[in-house]
């Protein structure tokens, strides 16, 4: 009798303990049987934060450590807006992808405001859960500073790009080269006196245009990537990419070609086209003899596909798993690191990259976009 009564007490004060929010956020009250200097201690030195909201995104509670990490007070935010602290251009994001009555577990990148007003980037798990006494549906967050990590993502896909624009070179040069003979040679005629000169003249034009297409996808390609997301044509950006890398092809007679209608995704234009030319390269990259490169565009019921074929030598079954790991490549010049930030931009979109081995020969690099 005397274990069953203390048994009783201890349940007791074991409940006791435990408030309004307590009995939804956790699912055991362990943690709440930490000494305080602990609890203090882990909230102290958390490299993230925890907060929750209301169904209208108002902050109901935020954790201590919000302070170290923003160095804000939690008892300052509670009653204000998501709103208020993250850029516009993230909240407009947030609100496209964010239905409440079809809501699951989702992670967003976006930018903060800290306690000397400047932007930092964050990532931000938001996970949906119910109040079982009034039923009302809240959401809980937690929060991480990444912008050492995004930092780190940009250098490396700066240098990417570099590398990229370097490889590509050869192939400009001698793409350049041929229409700057043809000019010159145009411009003898001409100082010679001879009489066709509209036709002259419209030849010249059509080359300088070429040459300042291919200039101008290189220089695109060597900016630092954007983050502005609208409706953009893949289509545009695919035949893009092709006139860019159509000389690296040209040297390899390697042909590139169309399939498919148009059609439209929200995306950042640099950052996808920035996906196409890793992707592409690699597929010239890989063909040993002359042949095709397909890209193919296919409408699906909830996404879009872009499948790109190409005729090499396909890669292992063994090792397709790892492509995409830093700094592993099939390549003998190659870092690894293309399709491990090609990954990293098609996350961004909350897109991703399948490889898949063709029957006959060569591999499939498969780009599949939501709705």
């Amino acid at each position: 009798m005397e274990k069953e009564s203390n048994k009783d007490s201890i349940e007791q004060n074991s409940a006791v303990v435990i408030s309004p929010f307590e009995s939804v956020l956790s699912e055991t009250d362990s943690l709440h049987m930490l000494p305080e200097f602990i609890t203090d201690w882990i909230e102290q030195n958390s490299n993230e934060f925890f907060s929750l909201w209301d169904s209208r995104g108002i902050g109901l509670y935020f954790s201590k450590s919000i302070e170290h990490i923003l160095g804000l007070k939690p008892r300052e935010l509670v009653g204000k807006s998501f709103q208020d602290f993250i850029l516009p251009e993230d909240v407009a994001y947030i609100k496209k992808d964010f239905n409440q009555d079809t809501f699951t577990n989702q992670t967003f990148n976006v930018h903060i405001v800290n306690y000397d007003q400047k932007y930092i980037w964050c990532e931000v798990k938001v996970a949906k859960i119910t109040d079982p006494t009034t039923e009302e549906h809240l959401y809980i967050c937690t929060t991480r500073d990444i912008t050492e990590k995004k930092e780190t993502e940009e250098m490396m896909i700066r240098s990417e790009k570099m590398s990229i624009a370097g490889q590509l070179a050869a192939g400009i040069a001698h793409e350049i080269r041929n229409p700057l003979t043809s000019i010159k040679g145009f411009l003898q005629l001409l100082q010679a006196g001879v009489n066709r000169k509209d036709v002259y003249y419209k030849i010249m034009i059509d080359e300088i245009e070429k040459m300042e297409t291919i200039t101008s996808e290189l220089l695109f390609i060597s900016k630092p990537l954007t983050d502005n997301k609208k409706q953009e044509s893949i289509l545009q950006m695919i035949k893009d990419v092709m006139e860019l890398l159509k000389p690296q092809a040209n040297l390899k007679n390697i042909l590139i070609e169309i399939i498919g209608d148009e059609q439209f995704i929200y995306c950042d234009k640099s950052q996808i086209k920035q996906v196409l030319i890793n992707i592409i390269k690699n597929a010239i990259e890989a063909m040993e003899e002359a042949g095709k490169i397909t890209v193919i565009l296919k409408d699906m019921a909830d996404e879009i596909k872009i499948d790109i074929v190409d005729e090499g030598p396909g890669i292992d079954e063994e090792v397709i798993h790892k492509l995409g790991e830093p700094f592993f490549t099939t390549k003998q010049q190659g870092t690894g690191l293309g399709l491990m930030i090609t990954k990293q931009l098609l996350e961004r979109h909350n897109a991703k990259l399948e490889i898949l081995q063709n029957e006959i020969k060569g591999s499939t690099f498969r780009i599949i976009f939501p709705k």
